[in-house]
Formats: C-alpha cells, sequence, structure tokens
C-alpha cells in the first residue's frame, strides 16, 4: 500500500506558474510509475503526464506539452508537477496517481493508487 498526498495547488492568473507536489508514504514511491490527472468542473478525469519509476519516459497530454514538467526525486519520495503558462483551460482538481507497471501508463485504471487531489484555480 502506498499513501499519497497532494499539495501546492491555488489560485493563481493566467500566465503565471505552480508546483504541485505528491508525498508518498507506506512505501517507497522508487518501486511505482507516478502520473498526474486532472479533473475540471463537468468534465471526466484526464491524464496531464506521467513518468516511470526510474525517472524516465515522460510522457505529457497534448494540451499540457511544452508547459508543464514532470519530475521525481524518489530520495525524497515525492514527484513533483511545474506548471508554467497556465490558462484558464488549466483549472481542475489535481490528483498524483502510482502504478506498478514497466514505464509510463496514460489510462486511469492502470493506476492503483490515488491522491486526495489539489484544486488549481486559473483566473482569466
Amino acid at each position: 500500500q502506498v499513501q499519497l498526498v497532494e499539495s501546492g495547488g491555488g489560485l493563481v492568473q493566467a500566465g503565471g506558474s505552480l508546483r504541485l507536489s505528491c508525498a508518498a508514504s507506506g512505501r517507497t514511491v522508487s518501486n511505482y510509475g507516478m502520473g498526474w490527472f486532472r479533473q475540471a468542473p463537468g468534465k471526466e478525469r484526464e491524464f496531464v503526464a506521467g513518468i516511470s519509476w526510474s525517472g524516465g519516459s515522460p510522457t505529457y497530454a497534448d494540451s499540457v506539452k511544452g508547459r508543464f514538467i514532470i519530475s521525481r526525486v524518489n530520495a525524497k519520495n515525492t514527484v513533483n508537477l511545474q506548471m508554467n503558462s497556465l490558462n484558464a483551460d488549466d483549472t481542475a482538481v489535481y490528483y498524483c496517481a502510482a502504478h506498478t507497471y514497466w514505464g509510463t501508463r496514460l489510462l486511469e485504471y492502470e493506476y492503483a493508487y490515488w491522491g486526495q487531489g489539489t484544486h488549481v484555480t486559473v483566473s482569466s
């Protein structure tokens, strides 16, 4: 079992930046591939970014490519999401998730562990 807790959400103006963090406990996060998902009001949850257990194979949704950066520090059991050039479409609850497969995974059902989410609101 692994427990995930997100932090770093908040209110930011369009064009601004936020850095989300996901702290893992229970088991070392280095055993898991990690991902960030988001759910905007009235929409389904969607994949944002993912990274393998080793820190390789970072993968991004087209909507955030070039603006968001996913990284991990296994020694600190954390995964981060640096979000730049934010716009109103990025407003959502952001979730950290972990999976036990090889490489990077894009589908919700592949992730066994989820955090409670952190709210990000971008004002235009």
